[in-house]
């Protein structure tokens, strides 16, 4: 599947990447990188719902677009980055992973994911 030789390129290429998942506006995921887990999957999920919520105050407010949504953990970063049709991608990072860098790399990324989607 190309969108998963995409997820896995995008791991390669940010040190201290510990997945990536496309995920549908359902949270269902779609494609995984190959380091993808159960954990991984739920965090994905969840992030998913945070980007939600972050759409709906965005438009109610008219803040503009969401381009990405980065929480920082004990465990680690999540970058979460809306994609077109309601799809997201999610990339998870640990403690000393470039959060800048995989925030470059993830909107690079969403460009080309979107012309898979």
């Amino acid at each position: 599947m190309v969108c998963q030789s995409l997820l896995n390129e995008l791991c390669r290429t940010i040190n201290g990447a510990q997945g990536a998942l496309l995920l549908d506006a359902g949270g269902e995921v779609v494609a995984g990188s190959d380091a993808c887990d159960e954990r991984l999957r739920l965090i994905g999920a969840y992030q998913g719902i945070a980007l939600a919520t972050a759409h709906r105050t965005s438009e109610r407010y008219a803040g503009g677009m969401i381009e990405r949504l980065v929480v920082r953990h004990a465990s680690g970063t999540v970058v979460a980055c809306p994609l077109k049709d309601g799809y997201y991608l999610i990339i998870a990072l640990a403690p000393d992973a470039s959060v800048a860098l995989a925030e470059y790399r993830a909107t690079q990324m969403r460009e080309r994911l979107d012309a898979e989607l």
